[in-house]
This record gives C-alpha cells, sequence and structure tokens, in this order.
C-alpha cells in the first residue's frame, strides 16, 4: 500500500511547479484586493441615483399592486360563505405575510 501512495503522488518537480503557479495566482490576487481596496469609489453616483430610482419606483408599484389585489380579493370576500384563510387555500394565494415579506424601506 506504501509503494502504491509513492506511485500515484506527485513528484519533486510536479511539486516545485504546482507551488509556482499557486505563488503566482496569489500574487495576483494579492494584487487586484491591492485594486479593490485603494479605489475611492466602486459606484459613480449617477449609477446610485439610478438604482435608489429604481428601487423607488419598483416598491411603489409593488404598494400599488398588493392594494389593488387586496381591494379586489376583499370585494370577492364580501359575498364567500368562507373565511379569507380558506378563500386564500382553495384558490392558491400566497400573501407577502405568509412568506414573511416585507417591502423594503424608502432611500
Amino acid at each position: 500500500p506504501e509503494l502504491k501512495d509513492l506511485n500515484s503522488s506527485m513528484t519533486t518537480p510536479e511539486m516545485a511547479r504546482e507551488i509556482e503557479e499557486l505563488r503566482k495566482d496569489c500574487a495576483s490576487y494579492a494584487e487586484k484586493l491591492e485594486r479593490i481596496k485603494s479605489a475611492t469609489n466602486h459606484v459613480t453616483p449617477e449609477e446610485k441615483e439610478k438604482v435608489c430610482s429604481e428601487q423607488k419606483l419598483y416598491c411603489k408599484e409593488w404598494r400599488r399592486r398588493k392594494r389593488m389585489a387586496t381591494e379586489l380579493l376583499e370585494a370577492i370576500l364580501e359575498g364567500y360563505p368562507k373565511s379569507k384563510k380558506q378563500f386564500f387555500e382553495e384558490v392558491g394565494i400566497e400573501t407577502d405575510e405568509d412568506h414573511n415579506v416585507t417591502l423594503p424601506a424608502a432611500v
């Protein structure tokens, strides 16, 4: 078994090449890390403003659609003989509350 392990292991030159490759990789990663750390501004103010405005738009749309769906479901439930929970189960409606989802705070 010992001979089998020795035959399947790397030779000294192979090991030296592997070590050299790993050192090169390490050096390139260290250089990349330094560039990232030294950067003062990763996101331009225009990009940040664009993302923030898109988030506001999507949150506004989420609230609007949720309100519309709630009003529609309340109208349906006025004449429905069973409870709201039973109706949601029968129809297969999943709410934000079922999944503990909340709207993000406004930025």
